[in-house]
């Protein structure tokens, strides 16, 4: 057979998923812990072992990505915050990146300390449209390389002072990448070529610095943070299909949900959005998670007014039961019946935020009405009965009172065989192969 292995190195679990290229066909799967306290080789070695022990085929091709050790942690640094700081702020996003501080305006003694506080792996650094401002971007660069900035950049901003910039930037020997502007005009948004640059740099420059394992293997085999594969797999998964859809992964830290919606012609009039729109979007909520953040699911839920009479207490008990134990496993059915709640509420309100535009940024929320097809992932889902996984989901569907309008007609799914980070990882080199594997397993085909 003509198969390749896939495997994504979470921040608990390393999952292995040996594909046939010339079918699309998902051959066999293996999972096995992360071994973060070690080596991750040793985690990811053992999965694709139990993986391809199943085939019996060896020396195969590997696509790996990456979310162990945090991910990738992104500062952005902008002209003004409605403007050039959002869009790189959600560029960052689509780039699979945890964004983790936000900065508008002339960086000053006190935000370069708060900049450095916020541990950034990268610094996307953004400002001006083509033919703007250069005066905010230029002080932003010089200040930077006048500390010994050492985290690698991204510069993304006005292309009429990129090569000066950039020229400066390398100079004092701060780690520079230069991309096309990502907001090249007001209304225009231009994702690709910084998202593209983040993802190089990601692999060069923060894949090793992060001390995951000894020698160069594991950099060398890791072609993407596995956010950023997984909104390649929903963006070949929504062209493959046609039409909207959209992906609810309801993580042990993190709340992600992924959209991709039809460009609407009615955007590009007077009331568009300054700052653009993604019509592939990605938004993270760190306050939503089934282990670290459980808590701040129930809160948050009491907030949006989701819990029922008296339920805010015992919910709040047993999240924080999980939060001190994120390796916490469910004994019997009532453990069971407590995540399949904490995940019902952590989708619905990630769901909420995202479609409000609370989480992107956008002033009139994403319109999702259109949305055909609605992708539940993460474990919690995948390990579930498929009755119970299907209640998950249909309480999101069914969320009358989030003060968004709900898909139309929307097919729940769950991505069972973990299906969509294989698929944004093949498809680059392998397309076909990817989007059928993804029509296989989640289009109904």
């Amino acid at each position: 057979m003509n198969v390749a292995v896939c495997a994504d190195v979470g921040s608990t679990y390393t999952k292995a998923a040996v594909v046939d290229l010339d079918g699309g066909r998902l051959v066999a799967a293996a999972s096995a812990p992360t071994t973060v306290g070690t080596d991750v080789l040793h985690g990811l070695d053992a999965a694709v072992e139990a993986a391809t022990a199943r085939v019996g085929v060896r020396d195969l091709p590997w696509y790996v990505c990456s979310s162990a050790g945090g991910g990738l942690r992104l500062a952005v640094i902008g002209y003004e915050p409605l403007v050039t700081a959002q869009a790189g702020r959600r560029v960052g996003l689509s780039a699979g990146a945890n964004v983790v501080h936000v900065a508008a305006g002339r960086l000053g003694a006190a935000e370069l300390t708060a900049l450095r506080a916020a541990r950034p792996d990268v610094v996307l650094l953004v400002g001006g449209t083509d033919g703007g401002d250069v005066d905010t971007l230029t002080h932003n660069a010089t200040r930077l390389a006048r500390a010994r900035w050492r985290v690698p950049v991204v510069l993304a901003g006005n292309a009429d002072a990129r090569d000066d910039l950039y020229a400066l930037l390398a100079a004092a020997k701060v780690p520079v990448t230069a991309a096309d502007n990502v907001l090249p005009r007001i209304g225009v948004l231009a994702p690709a070529p910084a998202r593209a640059a983040i993802r190089e740099v990601f692999l060069r420059h923060v894949i090793g610095g992060k001390r995951l394992s000894r020698g160069n293997r594991f950099a060398n085999l890791v072609r993407a943070a596995t956010p950023d594969a997984v909104l390649t797999g929903v963006e070949v998964l929504a062209d493959a299909l046609g039409g909207d859809l959209a992906v609810v992964d309801v993580g042990g830290a993190t709340t992600d949900v992924y959209s991709v919606l039809t460009p609407d012609e009615r955007d590009s009039g007077p009331g568009r959005e300054v700052a653009g729109t993604l019509w592939r979007a990605r938004t993270v909520e760190g306050d939503l998670g089934m282990r670290w953040s459980a808590p701040g699911v129930v809160r948050a839920a009491a907030e949006e007014r989701l819990l029922g009479p008296g339920e805010e207490d015992d919910l709040a008990a047993a999240a924080q039961v999980r939060a001190g134990d994120p390796g916490f496993l469910p004994a019997d059915d009532t453990d069971r019946a407590v995540d399949r709640r904490i995940a019902a509420l952590a989708a619905t309100v990630a769901l909420r935020r995202h479609a409000r535009g609370a989480a992107t940024g956008e002033r009139a929320g994403r319109d999702l009405r259109e949305v055909k097809l609605m992708v539940g992932s993460g474990g919690v889902l995948r390990h579930a009965e498929p009755a119970d996984a299907a209640a998950v989901l249909a309480a999101v569907l069914g969320d009358q009172a989030g003060g968004w309008p709900l898909p139309r007609a929307a097919r729940p799914v769950v991505d069972v065989d973990y299906v969509l980070a294989a698929g944004g990882l093949l498809a680059a080199e392998h397309p076909q192969a990817a989007a059928a594997l993804l029509r296989r397993h989640l289009g109904g085909a």
